[in-house]
């Protein structure tokens, strides 16, 4: 037992360090895989007691790079944050590591200092409360947290603080709610908007994660900043519920936290974690790269994420990052590649998604989601104990 307990304070330790290595940039590869999910096929009495929801009899089904999240996708902030920056892209073939490859295209532009929005919805969940969905999106104020009548564009160094959160979507709003409709079925009272379409597709961002200033420790999700990507039917039926039917994320749709202090021992820790059932059947604390970047509590950090045709997914944070027109792909792997140190996580390959029937949800904070260090401890405790 005293050598088990040597060898386990050995192992732990030696975990430890490298769980906790700092980088500036976190490569998934093989990421995307073949499975399905349950999409919500209809809202009964949504603001009364016997508010309900079904999802579709068959599951639908998705394989290839980046799946699930080769599907549209919402943009999620929480504070505190500032947002300076934000550009999506697309690209007909980039390949991660190959400057020959296909360069990125710019879709969508927001810049607070000059105003220009382009291609850009800023919603917030300051809409009506649904016993079973929860609040429902509105437009966003200038402030990014209050209800606007119609799209306003975020004011610049605009800081919402913690627990507060914003969306973008793009601009194209979407057809008829209703199953097999372009947007599939959403809250009949929201602004409904389509996400960010691709395989190929990237995210930048400028923006500042200050400490936390209100000494209010008991806020929900206190300090604990956030910019993650949602399949985009999520939001727009519930993004936080204990009622399974009610949203497509319990059943594995798709998320994928770019950066995220996850808890507040380790808050200038930013994690990357994906949250399918891709090598887990645990999608609630999904799997998280094994490395942080670090969080700037006084200066700006500018980086992205991007998926490559080939199933590799890559966030780092770099001064060099640009937000042009057109980037080329050398310039997106001179972004990796020149910064001092990374972290590649290899996604297991899986032929079917697995299968859950808890009425858990997202972390809207009051679900406790454990770190990647804890899960090592748990794992490593469970096998050196006997």
């Amino acid at each position: 037992m005293l050598f088990s307990s040597l060898v386990l304070s050995t192992v732990l330790s030696k975990l430890a360090l490298a769980a906790n290595q700092q980088v500036e940039a976190i490569q998934f590869q093989n990421f995307g895989y073949s499975g399905s999910y349950n999409q919500v096929s209809k809202l009964d009495n949504i603001y009364s007691d016997s508010c309900s929801c079904e999802v579709n009899k068959d599951p639908v089904t998705f394989s290839g790079s980046n799946a699930p999240l080769n599907e549209e996708v919402s943009v999620h902030f929480r504070g505190p944050l500032i947002l300076n920056k934000f550009a999506s892209y697309v690209s007909d073939g980039f390949t991660y590591g190959d400057d020959n490859s296909g360069d990125w295209n710019r879709l969508s532009y927001y810049d607070g200092s000059s105003g220009t929005s382009q291609n850009v919805t800023f919603l917030t969940r300051a809409g009506q409360n649904s016993s079973c969905l929860g609040l429902g999106l509105t437009y966003a104020g200038s402030d990014g947290i209050s209800k606007a009548d119609s799209a306003t564009v975020l004011a610049e160094n605009t800081l919402i603080n913690s627990n507060d959160e914003f969306a973008i979507f793009s601009n194209i709003s979407c057809g008829k709610s209703g199953y097999g409709n372009d947007c599939g079925v959403y809250r009949s009272d929201i602004p409904a908007y389509h996400g960010f379409y691709g395989t190929t597709k990237m995210f930048l961002f400028e923006f500042q994660m200050p400490n936390e200033t209100n000494t209010d420790s008991s806020i929900s999700n206190f300090n604990l900043p956030a910019i993650w990507l949602l399949n985009a039917h999520i939001p727009r039926t519930a993004q936080y519920s204990n009622n399974v039917n009610c949203s497509c994320w319990r059943s594995g749709c798709g998320e994928f936290d770019i950066f995220e202090v996850m808890n507040t021992t380790e808050y200038l820790n930013l994690y990357s974690t994906v949250h399918d059932y891709q090598g887990t059947d645990n999608i609630e604390s999904g799997l998280a790269a094994p490395a942080y970047i670090e969080r700037d509590l006084t200066g700006t950090m500018t980086g992205g994420v991007a998926f490559d045709s080939n199933g590799n997914a890559v966030v780092w944070v770099s001064n060099s990052t640009s937000f042009d027109q057109t980037v080329q792909a050398s310039s997106v792997n001179s972004w990796v590649k020149d910064v001092s140190d990374s972290v590649t996580t290899a996604m297991a390959s899986v032929s079917a998604a697995a299968s859950s029937t808890s009425s858990g949800k997202k972390n809207d904070g009051s679900v406790y989601k454990p770190s990647f260090i804890m899960n090592l401890v748990i794992s490593f405790l469970a096998i050196w104990a006997v």
